[in-house]
């Protein structure tokens, strides 16, 4: 598996966390405090979540996971702040994955 593959899940695993806060904040400020509009918010939210399941289902192939853990990392793109926990456990479990790393120079 090549790097590249780990660095896209873990851009978008964090992009899509910070925008799904982003989110929550937006839907409480609506529906609690009757303030703003999240119509702009949840579009943008939406397409990044679509790249990040996209990019979390390439990992998940790639890594060779069994369909269970890829729909737990799924899942965790959908809960509030849960990405920021299971993003550095996958990372850490797929780093020794990476065959394209370059050789350490002294």
């Amino acid at each position: 598996m090549k790097q590249s593959v780990l660095s896209r899940y873990r851009v978008m695993a964090y992009v899509t966390a910070v925008w799904l806060l982003v989110f929550t904040v937006a839907i409480i400020l609506k529906y609690g405090f009757d303030t703003g509009d999240t119509m702009l918010i949840s579009q943008i939210h939406g397409v990044l979540f679509i790249v990040y399941v996209i990019f979390a289902f390439d990992l998940g192939t790639k890594a060779k996971w069994p369909f269970g853990k890829l729909l737990w990392v799924l899942a965790a793109g959908c809960i509030p702040v849960a990405s920021f926990f299971v993003e550095p456990k996958i990372t850490r479990e797929a780093r020794t994955l990476v065959t394209d790393r370059e050789p350490a120079t002294a």
